[in-house]
């Protein structure tokens, strides 16, 4: 009798392509420890209606839409090594597979890129990215990608070695700031999907380009300073930099404050949240 597959039997590699929604031959793939991976495919059903009857007249296949979201930690190994694609654009394939001594079920998205990631940390936990990604097609098959080798990035990166550090609007003279206790930033790609009318594979998209780039985020700190308050009131802009693990950072720069508030309750410390949005950033 078959069981159903449990989230231990399942894993997420990736590979990049060289050619856009082509799979390299042999490929070394690899691997994400996620927390949570979710592949979604959705037909984008066209519902025709007409006079004559209180039901559909035809439903037909549109857009074929294809996408990934996960958790995970970033690994200690190399904690940029996939989400430096969200700045790159890179293309990427991207294989789930749940795997048992019973059989294999094999999802191989194909021309992926990153849409949107948030990096966050906090207190007592570990260095997290939540990723969504736009694919343009998924192969499911029974087997892995034939000829593939699969590596993996081990460890994960705690709280006590990430930082936080504030400079000029240009990213010059960042010194460390020790008031925070929480932190994430957020990229926003914008993609766009874009399908051409043709006879073969209509339903797929052809181009995947960026639009306007969106870059924001949030740090919450020990409310025993007034310096974010005095820079919403001067419109003071800033750089904050935030640490990945390892030498690993993302620097965002030329921030402005969006808002900022202090929480303020019985028994318990005074917080301020400040949210920021930026104008530019370079995870390396």
């Amino acid at each position: 009798m078959s069981m159903p597959y449990g989230a231990h039997e399942a894993k997420i590699y990736y590979v990049q392509e060289n050619n856009y929604g082509e799979t390299p031959a042999n490929p070394s793939m690899t691997g994400i420890i996620a927390e949570s991976v979710e592949p979604a495919l959705t037909p984008s059903l066209i519902k025709v209606r007409g006079i004559g009857s209180r039901d559909l007249q035809a439903v037909r296949k549109g857009l074929r839409n294809v996408g990934i979201k996960l958790s995970y930690p970033l690994p200690s190994d190399a904690p940029i090594s996939f989400l430096q694609n969200i700045q790159t654009l890179n293309s990427l394939s991207i294989e789930v597979f749940y795997e048992k001594a019973s059989g294999i079920i094999d999802l191989l998205h194909k021309g992926c890129r990153i849409d949107k990631a948030t990096v966050e940390c906090g207190i007592e936990d570990v260095v997290k990215a939540t990723v969504e990604l736009i694919g343009q097609n998924v192969v499911v098959g029974t087997a892995k990608i034939a000829g593939a080798t699969y590596a993996n990035y081990a460890g994960a990166v705690p709280y006590y070695e990430s930082f936080v550090q504030r400079g000029a609007g240009d990213g010059s003279g960042l010194a460390t700031v020790e008031r925070a206790t929480d932190w994430r930033f957020t990229i926003e790609n914008n993609l766009k999907q874009v399908p051409i009318i043709r006879s073969t594979s209509g339903d797929v998209l052809k181009y995947l380009p960026a639009r306007h780039r969106n870059l924001s985020g949030e740090l919450i700190f020990e409310f025993e300073s007034k310096q974010e308050y005095d820079d919403v009131i001067n419109d003071s802009e800033f750089s904050l930099k935030f640490g990945l693990g390892g030498a690993n950072s993302a620097l965002l720069k030329y921030c402005k404050w969006e808002n900022v508030s202090t929480p303020t309750r019985i028994e318990d410390l005074v917080s301020l949240k400040a949210a920021f949005v930026a104008r530019d950033i370079a995870i390396s």
